[in-house]
């Protein structure tokens, strides 16, 4: 995969103090790639960390790396370094569920979900905050947690178990980290990723009348990550159309 050196970079040429620079996880597909699209849009630069290889666009700078992994989380932190010199917004996005019989679910897959999606967090935010800080007021730091740290389906334990820890995990850096690094966590509900064919009855039991566009968590980011949130830290943001509203019983 080609790599541009900031020094060739026309983005990266041009003053700090007047660009914006993030860093998505699983920016390739689905919600993540949705804030990249968005935050691009808005005239960010964006670095983008994900498994599987990106093609680089205007702004958009992908990084192969997989977020479970210590030194390829601190390799990606020291180019962004190297090539930006801060961050202002950095969106822990990427995350894997197995769907397991308990009695079956094997400690090593345990492991590998938390370590992607709950311990990704940690080592971002602990390798990430020199650069937060750099990037001056407004730094903000953004998870994607999950409706399903608040309620389940059969067999998810280990995916419920990661969620309910970001939206843990992200108070605690809320508290640590301020007031120079905001830190706050969006928890979608079912979000379309994939384009599905949807019937009227997947749309007409939200309250909201339709299930989720990974735009519509683009657009919660995007005011996370600037200014107008500034009042706001430690929170939690469930976005699911009301369903975690709504009872639910048989008839």
């Amino acid at each position: 995969m080609t790599q541009r050196s900031g020094s060739d970079d026309p983005a990266l040429s041009t003053p700090r103090e007047t660009r914006r620079t993030g860093l998505v996880t699983g920016s390739g597909h689905g919600i993540g790639r949705a804030i990249a699209d968005r935050l691009l849009s808005d005239g960010w630069i964006v670095y983008g960390l994900d498994i599987a290889d990106e093609t680089p666009r205007e702004r958009f700078r992908p990084i192969r790396a997989d977020i479970a992994d210590a030194p390829a989380i601190d390799a990606a932190l020291c180019r962004i370094a190297d090539e930006a010199g801060c961050l202002h917004g950095l969106v822990s996005n990427a995350g894997i569920m197995v769907r397991t019989p308990l009695a079956d679910l094997a400690l090593q897959d345990w492991n590998r979900v938390l370590a992607t999606n709950l311990t990704s967090l940690f080592l971002l935010s602990r390798g990430a905050q020199p650069l937060l800080r750099r990037g001056g007021p407004g730094a903000a730091i953004l998870s994607i947690a999950s409706t399903r740290a608040h309620m389940s389906e059969p067999d998810t334990e280990s995916y419920a178990a990661s969620k309910g820890g970001l939206v843990a995990l992200v108070h605690a850096l809320a508290i640590s980290l301020g007031p120079d690094i905001r830190v706050n966590c969006i928890s979608p509900g079912w979000i379309d990723v994939a384009g599905d064919t949807l019937s009227s009855e997947d749309h007409a039991q939200h309250p909201a009348g339709r299930v989720g566009r990974p735009q519509d968590v683009a657009s919660m980011a995007a005011w996370l990550l600037g200014a107008e949130s500034g009042f706001v830290t430690g929170a939690e943001f469930v976005c699911d159309g009301g369903m975690t509203r709504k009872m639910i019983y048989a008839d």
